[in-house]
């Protein structure tokens, strides 16, 4: 499959991308692409780089290397930034800057990849902005965010925005049948249960340990019946983000470690010389870094969870008879349901989105989830403001 072909219902965008790149004269030196979280605004951004880095009557063997350079991150005319922190540093994107200055090598183009870009802030946006303001001739900026709206209003003003729709739980099914060889009938349901984001799809798809702490993430919000039960299920809540946050990292964090290693010219299990200590301690502050974002990204993924359970309930109560996204836990969906008001539902999923706001703003998740379960068993209200 080409790079192309791993993107899914977004003709639209890959058309826009594609006739740029066939076209040096009408080319734009700097893209925004937005789209929710999962709909593939990398994946796009390097289909495109690998369009621009392979020219425009390029060798079926130039675009092959092309694409497994990109792939790697080790084409000499791509440069990536890919935080895994909570924002981007400025004296990362002072070094991208620089970069940009330079002609190509080989290549028709210079691509500078910001995935994330809404990791951000004003003064590292501003440094930004005087890269896009007066871009070299043969660089290309390709910014990726969830909306233009998380970017300040001087940098939307000099990008071409592309934006991205959300797949449907079907095109998401069928690439993961395509591409990754999923059995269609649990295809379906890891695209249905993960909202369409592409990712976790997959991970779903083919992580049993994943589906299950889903399952029971859900299963514990059903099974609260008082304050004491909120306060404890709010502490398993954040105890399976935590788990799932470890199981995505832990494995990379070898790799890396062992890649470093070899870097440095160490042998398995011997001793790291003191000259070459403070690498390996950058190296694992980077990684506690990362376990800090990735917890917080696990809590909200289940807070994305929970939220769809309610907004299931809600649909059950109301009769909508549309497809629920926890299908398979469709009677205890219905149980709660006949329990619940939809009053009470609404009110749930007010305290989930108050709870996703908190813990966005650094608010500890321990007590983010303890708030919003009390609050969505109905004990009290959901008090508090998304302002």
């Amino acid at each position: 499959m080409s790079a192309w072909d791993e993107l899914t219902g977004q003709e639209a965008a890959i058309r826009a991308l594609q006739e740029a790149a066939a076209d040096p004269d009408s080319m734009t030196h700097s893209w925004l692409i937005t789209g929710p979280p999962g709909s593939g605004r990398s994946n796009l951004a390097y289909a495109f780089a690998t369009a621009l880095l392979s020219g425009l009557t390029p060798d079926p063997a130039v675009t092959a290397t092309t694409e497994a350079q990109v792939a790697a991150r080790t084409h000499p005319d791509l440069a990536v930034l890919a935080t895994d922190r909570v924002i981007i540093s400025i004296d990362e994107v002072r070094q991208l800057v620089s970069q940009s200055q330079f002609s190509p090598s080989v290549a028709p183009y210079r691509v500078i990849v910001i995935e994330d870009a809404d990791r951000m802030t004003e003064r590292t946006s501003n440094v930004l902005l005087k890269a896009l303001e007066e871009p070299p001739p043969r660089t290309v900026w390709i910014l990726c965010a969830p909306s233009a709206a998380d970017l300040i209003p001087t940098i939307r003003s000099r990008v071409r925005t592309i934006r991205l729709r959300v797949p449907s739980v079907a095109e998401v099914a069928d690439l993961l049948v395509r591409r990754d060889g999923i059995a269609p009938a649990l295809a379906e349901q890891a695209a249905r249960e993960a909202q369409t984001h592409i990712g976790m799809a997959l991970r779903l798809a083919t992580d049993p340990d994943a589906r299950a702490r889903r399952t029971r993430s859900l299963e514990l919000a059903l099974g609260v019946t008082s304050v004491s039960g909120a306060v404890l299920a709010a502490e398993q809540l954040v105890a399976i983000a935590t788990e799932d946050a470890k199981a995505f990292t832990v494995e990379r964090e070898a790799e890396e470690r062992e890649a470093a290693l070899r870097q440095l010219g160490v042998e398995p299990g011997g001793t790291v010389p003191p000259a070459l200590r403070s690498t390996l301690k950058n190296l694992e502050e980077d990684q506690k870094r990362r376990a800090t974002r990735s917890v917080r990204d696990g809590v909200d993924r289940v807070l994305v969870d929970l939220l769809s359970l309610y907004r299931d309930i809600l649909l059950v109560q109301l009769g909508a008879g549309l497809e629920l996204v926890n299908e398979s836990l469709r009677p205890a969906v219905e149980r709660a349901a006949q329990t619940l008001s939809p009053a009470a539902a609404l009110g749930a999923m007010d305290a989930i989105a108050l709870a996703r706001h908190r813990v966005a703003g650094n608010t500890p998740p321990a007590l983010a989830l303890e708030a919003m379960m009390v609050a969505a068993s109905g004990r009290v209200p959901a008090l508090g403001s998304l302002a």
